[in-house]
């Protein structure tokens, strides 16, 4: 058996044959890889509420997005804004996959999605007609629609997907995981998984949980707010929006004709231990399992997408880890997010999808407004995107509590990040 349980010379080559992106830097694939190659920021003030009491002030706001343009408005008001942004990405994921659900066996075609907190403000809605109207105001769908899963449970009804579906609920890590699920599920039977992240917390509620951590940025310039890895960090800034992807096996794409993005190689996860208890955090570990997953060697990674949490102990930890796998500035590392801020559920679905077209491009994005990331020892790509030749990526992720989470990807055969 291997370690993810799967029976050994089961396991089928994975791809990724279709994006769909929902982000502060673009309503999709094109638009938000343009802005990461310019270095465009999607942070600004908070719009979505006014923010003047609170002490963080500034976030990743996904913006111009109507439900309504995207999704039948039935759905819109049954649903929160973290599934509006996983629906209308569901779909522009399977068109860019050129997928037609209606033409695939139902129950061959699954769904597995992470989530954080879950229907957020559309819960603050309901809360706030409870206690200002009364019980006979809460809709019926506020049992459904605050729900971690319900972004699975409506993508798989709206697309006629009657596979397994699932969710996965660990933060920042969460759409490593359910990538790694999707994995998964290829491999027992399913032809086709959608599969990745989105969140939409920036509301007051929402807010107030997130605030709870300790860890958020309290700086107002959005310049200045988000800087992992460099020694002004100040924690990290909040951001709405994630990303979808269409996971198949190789075989099928080819028999469908399409190319890929790249493959799924390797994934691994574990769980860092309680704070004082004098063991060391599970990165480390998590990477090497991961590439030994991948079948692949430290020298052999040419990128790592790092989680960049912003606050200096964490960003430490992190370069700790890279420079114990890899060696002390000996392999290329970014963090685009800087530009959308931490999406929590949606963040690593994010990554993934920047990274894959990073490898179709042979182009590495900079840590827009970030330092060298000098004094932590490592190869940080700042300024300026990078040209390289480009055949393995590294994801990492960490979500609050200890979920840590590693994935590598393996370059496809698309001849360019659009085509």
């Amino acid at each position: 058996m291997s370690a993810l349980g799967i029976p050994e010379g089961r396991r089928r080559p994975s791809v990724v044959t279709g994006l769909g992106v929902i982000a502060p830097t673009g309503l999709d694939v094109r638009r938000h890889w343009d802005a990461v190659l310019a270095g465009k920021s999607g942070l600004g003030r908070i719009t979505r509420f006014d923010p003047t009491s609170y002490p963080v002030k500034v976030a990743g706001e996904v913006p111009g997005f109507e439900a309504d343009e995207h999704i039948p408005g039935i759905l819109v008001s049954r649903t929160d804004r973290f599934t509006h942004f996983a629906l209308a990405a569901a779909e522009a994921a399977l068109a860019d996959a050129q997928a037609d659900p209606a033409r695939m066996p139902e129950y061959e075609m699954a769904v597995v999605t992470a989530s954080s907190s879950g229907g957020t403000e559309f819960g603050q809605g309901e809360m706030e007609r409870l206690y200002q109207n009364g019980p006979a105001w809460v809709g019926a769908f506020q049992s459904i629609a605050w729900f971690y899963a319900a972004t699975t449970g409506q993508v798989s009804i709206r697309q006629g997907m009657r596979g397994p579906c699932g969710v996965i609920c660990a933060e920042q890590a969460g759409g490593l995981d359910a990538l790694g699920q999707s994995r998964r599920l290829l491999d027992t039977g399913s032809r086709l998984v959608l599969s990745g992240g989105t969140d939409a917390s920036l509301c007051p509620y929402g807010l107030t949980a997130q605030l709870s951590t300790r860890a958020l940025s309290t700086v107002d310039d959005p310049t200045r707010a988000y800087l992992p890895f460099d020694e002004s960090a100040d924690g990290y800034v909040p951001g709405e929006g994630g990303a979808m992807l269409v996971v198949e096996t190789e075989d099928g794409a080819r028999e469908r004709g399409i190319g890929h993005y790249g493959r799924i190689l390797g994934y691994a996860s574990g769980f860092d231990p309680a704070p004082g208890s004098g063991r060391r955090p599970a990165l480390t570990s998590v990477v090497r399992r991961a590439l030994a997953d991948a079948d692949v060697t430290a020298e052999d990674i040419d990128v790592v997408f790092a989680d960049a949490a912003g606050v200096p102990e964490a960003d430490r930890a992190e370069a700790d880890a890279i420079n114990t796998v890899f060696g002390r500035g000996r392999v290329p590392v970014t963090a685009p997010k800087t530009l959308t801020g931490r999406l929590y559920a949606g963040g690593a679905a994010l990554d993934v999808a920047t990274a894959l077209l990073s490898l179709t491009a042979g182009t590495i994005p900079h840590t827009a407004g970030s330092g060298s990331g000098d004094h932590l020892g490592i190869d940080l790509v700042v300024e300026r995107p990078r040209r390289a030749t480009l055949r393995t990526a590294l994801v990492l992720a960490r979500g609050h509590g200890g979920f840590t989470s590693a994935l590598v990807l393996g370059a496809g055969d698309r001849t360019g990040p659009l085509t």
